[in-house]
C-alpha cells in the first residue's frame, strides 16, 4: 500500500513537473530572433572610399527613443535583457573581449575584475566604535559592489564613407562603450556629472551576439527588433561629442553650452550636405 502511494505521488510529481517546462507564454515559440544570422556588409575596397570621415557620438539612456536600449531591469523578463545586461553577460562569460576606457583602437583587453573596479567595485576597511563599553574600535571591511544600473549611456565611434562603386554614403559602427558617473570614494557623483567610459567593445565582434539580442517594439509586439536592428538603422538618438581632426581634441575643449551643440549639429550638417552635393539635378 505505502509503496503503491509512493508511486502515486512520484508520478504527479512527474507529470507536474512536465506540465510547468511546457507552458508556453504567448500563442506561438519565438524563433526568429534568436536564430537570426548577421547580415554582412557589402564589400568595400579602399580605391571605392572616396571621402570619409571618423567621429564620435553619445547615446544618452535618458532619451525617450533611448528607452528600449536601458529596459528591462535586471531579471524583469525571461525574454528579453538590456544592452548593458547583454555586453556585460557576453564579457563575464568569456565569449566578448572587452577593451579599456581609453583604448577605443582595441589594443589592451581588460579583465572582468578591471572592468567592475573601473565601475566602483572594491574593499575598504575602515574603523568603527563599538556601542557598548569598553567603546573601543574595531576594523570593519565595506565591500562596493558595481552595479549595471549606473550605465546611463554609451559611446559609439563610426566612420562615415562615400562609396563611389555603389554611389551611397553609408557608416559602419567601429566600437561602443558604456557610460558612466564618475564618483568618489564614497560612491557619490562628482560635482559636474562627468561621464567616462566604462570599457570598449568592437562591435563587428559584438554584431552576431546583438542580433540574437530582443528589442522591444513600441509599434508591434510580432516584430521585434534586436540591438544590431537598432545601430544598423539608426533607431536611436545621439549627440556628436568629437570628429577626427588635427588637435585630437573633443568638441567640449573648445565649445561649451549651447555652442557645442550647434558645433555638433553643423558636423552633422556637413556629412549630410556633402552627399547631396555628390549629386547633380
Amino acid at each position: 500500500m505505502k509503496i503503491r502511494i509512493l508511486l502515486t505521488f512520484f508520478t504527479a510529481l512527474l507529470a507536474g513537473t512536465a506540465m510547468s517546462q511546457n507552458v508556453l507564454d504567448g500563442v506561438y515559440v519565438k524563433e526568429h530572433t534568436v536564430t537570426r544570422q548577421v547580415i554582412p556588409y557589402p564589400y568595400l575596397r579602399e580605391a571605392d572610399v572616396m571621402w570619409s570621415k571618423r567621429i564620435w557620438r553619445v547615446i544618452d539612456l535618458n532619451e525617450k527613443i533611448n528607452l528600449p536600449l536601458r529596459y528591462p531591469l535586471h531579471d524583469a523578463t525571461k525574454d528579453r535583457k538590456n544592452l548593458v545586461d547583454v555586453l556585460m553577460d557576453a564579457v563575464t562569460e568569456g565569449s566578448l573581449t572587452a577593451y579599456g576606457y581609453q583604448d577605443d583602437q582595441f589594443t589592451l583587453p581588460i579583465t572582468l575584475k578591471e572592468v567592475e573596479s573601473r565601475g566602483g567595485a572594491r574593499t575598504d576597511t575602515t574603523k568603527m566604535q563599538r556601542p557598548d563599553p569598553p567603546y573601543d574600535e574595531f576594523d570593519t571591511v565595506i565591500v562596493r559592489e558595481f552595479s549595471r544600473d549606473n550605465v546611463i549611456g554609451y559611446r559609439v565611434k563610426e566612420d562615415w564613407f562615400f562609396d563611389k562603386q555603389r554611389s551611397v554614403m553609408d557608416v559602419r559602427i567601429i566600437g561602443i562603450a558604456p557610460l558612466i558617473y564618475d564618483r568618489d570614494e564614497f560612491g557619490n557623483v562628482r560635482e559636474g556629472n562627468i561621464k567616462k567610459p566604462l570599457f570598449w567593445i568592437y562591435y563587428p565582434e559584438a554584431r552576431k551576439l546583438l542580433a540574437n539580442a530582443e528589442v522591444f517594439n513600441r509599434q508591434n509586439d510580432a516584430e521585434r527588433r534586436s540591438f544590431d536592428d537598432i545601430f544598423q538603422k539608426r533607431l536611436f538618438g545621439s549627440y556628436i561629442y568629437k570628429e577626427a581632426n588635427v588637435y585630437d581634441r573633443l568638441i567640449s575643449d573648445y565649445r561649451q553650452g549651447l555652442s557645442a551643440l550647434l558645433e555638433s549639429e553643423r558636423i552633422k550638417d556637413d556629412i549630410t550636405n556633402f552627399e547631396h552635393d555628390m549629386w547633380e539635378f
